[in-house]
């Protein structure tokens, strides 16, 4: 499975969820009729797409079977994925071959060894996208990198699950 985005929160009250696409266009995720829902420990649960809609950068969306709010508010948190065969087939370039989705939860490393936290998303700004960073120090704060390889992105490397930056902690 593929990590797709996640449900914000219910949005109104017939059902519909609003969802944080991990995907590098907003509505890419409504390409797929079928979701997986869970918290990433292998308990996914089928649900259908009826129909959805681009709110800013985020997604409303009509799921089959969610037909109130308080249904809706319990799918609040819970992870999007798809099967990676159900992704279209990236071209063959040696190590570059990822998608965005695969990179949230890799732990951020710069070239000193120092952690500097986790992805949790990715920002298309439309000049060149950014790393969304949960700093390791506090939840609260964000690191910003942007997504420039080879001067800011040194090494992708999924296998591991980490990302080595040329950025310092003080930046």
């Amino acid at each position: 499975m593929i990590i797709m985005g996640h449900v914000v929160n219910a949005f109104g009250i017939r059902g519909w969820v609003r969802i944080y696409p991990y995907t590098e266009y907003v509505d890419s995720l409504l390409n797929f009729k079928t979701w997986w829902l869970g918290k990433g420990n292998k308990q996914w649960n089928t649900m259908q797409v009826v129909t959805g809609r681009i709110n800013g950068n985020l997604l409303d969306v009509k799921l089959i079977g969610c037909d109130d709010r308080d249904h809706a508010l319990k799918l609040k948190g819970l992870q999007i994925a798809v099967p990676r065969e159900a992704l279209p087939l990236l071209p063959d370039n040696g190590d570059k071959g990822y998608y965005w989705s695969d990179l949230i939860g890799c732990e951020v490393i710069t070239l000193n060894n120092e952690i500097l936290g986790f992805i949790v998303g990715l920002i298309e700004t439309g000049a060149d996208d950014v790393l969304c960073v949960q700093d390791k120090t506090n939840s609260v704060n964000e690191i910003l990198i942007p997504f420039i390889e080879p001067r800011f992105i040194k090494k992708v490397d999924l296998t591991n699950r980490r990302v080595v930056v040329d950025w310092e902690i003080d930046y």
